[in-house]
């Protein structure tokens, strides 16, 4: 009797085990469940910019010669025709007197054809050569006269100079820039954005500017130009931006910029763990059960619900690979 019972314990001991596991197996997984939320959605492209005058005027000298003074440096504000750089005129000024020895003779040349023709002495034709040899002589002093004054490099707009490309001693000529001016009340803000991002931007939509010249301050902006072509070498387009507040802002200052493509003030947000493979889990009836959904902006840390999810819903948020379709879950932590 003893040994039976003993075996009618190790029965029930046994019994009592199996209903533990298959206890623990049906226990109900703990999943941490958040309710969709409200709130603004953005969608926003970076890109870096700077600060350049609105119409850069460029500079370049008329005539080739080295460069004798430069007499202005960058950001310093210049009046239309002021001198910026004084050339050498050493050879101009050489030619200048060549033509106008070349004109007095030529002057007086046409004065004795002038006298002679009247006594009888020269034919008409004759007159008429001397005539137009002096008006040429006189004209070629007056074109080398005004070469010189070419050789004084002048300010063609009120401004300010925002680059300088020359020193003394260098060569200049008709195809190097010598100075870039701008106006610094009319600006634009010229930004780089990659090509995967140019479909995404339009003429009129809104931008933030900051800098770290002014920690903590933002400026407004819009998007006034994109340039037709990019540059097939860097993968980039250049986008104009115009700022919405009368702010003159140093010329060249950098800027970083994040257009606004798109923007929704009130959409449905989900934190992005929730959502994998255009689907999210949710808890109905204590069990989780997956669901389809479209989405819209994509944020690191939130995703807009665009379909398929109601305000209401109770969504797993870090939903584990093993989950299947019906098991049992137990929401845990605050239902936002």
């Amino acid at each position: 009797m003893a040994g039976h019972g003993w075996v009618w314990a190790a029965g029930l001991a046994g019994l009592a085990a199996l209903g533990g596991a298959l206890a623990w197996a049906w226990r109900p997984l703990p999943v941490e469940v958040a309710r969709p939320t409200r709130g603004p959605a953005a969608d926003l492209v970076y890109a870096t910019g700077y600060v350049e005058a609105a119409e850069p005027v460029l500079v370049v000298a008329r005539l080739t010669a080295p460069v004798l003074k430069v007499l202005v440096a960058e950001g310093q504000a210049v009046r239309k025709g002021q001198p910026l750089a004084i050339l050498d005129a050493g050879e101009q000024r050489a030619l200048a007197a060549q033509t106008a020895a070349q004109e007095r003779a030529a002057t007086l040349a046409e004065g004795r054809s002038l006298a002679l023709f009247g006594d009888g002495w020269v034919t008409k034709a004759a007159r008429d050569a001397a005539v137009a040899d002096a008006d040429a002589a006189r004209a070629a002093h007056a074109a080398a006269a005004a070469r010189i004054d070419q050789l004084v490099v002048r300010a063609g707009i009120d401004g300010i100079v925002t680059k300088r490309d020359i020193y003394p001693g260098e060569l200049a000529s008709p195809s190097r820039t010598l100075f870039q001016l701008g106006d610094p009340a009319r600006q634009r803000i010229t930004a780089t954005l990659d090509e995967r991002d140019i479909a995404r931007i339009a003429p009129g939509q809104p931008a933030l500017m900051s800098s770290d010249a002014w920690p903590g301050r933002v400026l407004h902006a819009h998007v006034a130009e994109i340039t037709p072509g990019g540059d097939p070498t860097t993968r980039a387009f250049r986008v104009r931006l115009q700022a919405d507040e009368h702010t003159v802002l140093p010329m060249g200052l950098t800027l970083e910029v994040n257009i606004i493509a798109r923007q929704h003030p009130h959409a449905l947000l989900l934190p992005a763990s929730a959502v994998s493979g255009g689907r999210v889990w949710v808890v109905a009836q204590g069990r989780a059960r997956p669901r389809a959904i479209t989405t819209g902006i994509a944020g690191a840390d939130r995703v807009e619900i665009t379909g398929g999810l109601g305000d209401g819903d109770e969504v797993i948020l870090h939903p584990p690979a093993s989950l299947a379709d019906g098991t049992r879950v137990a929401p845990q932590g605050p239902v936002h």
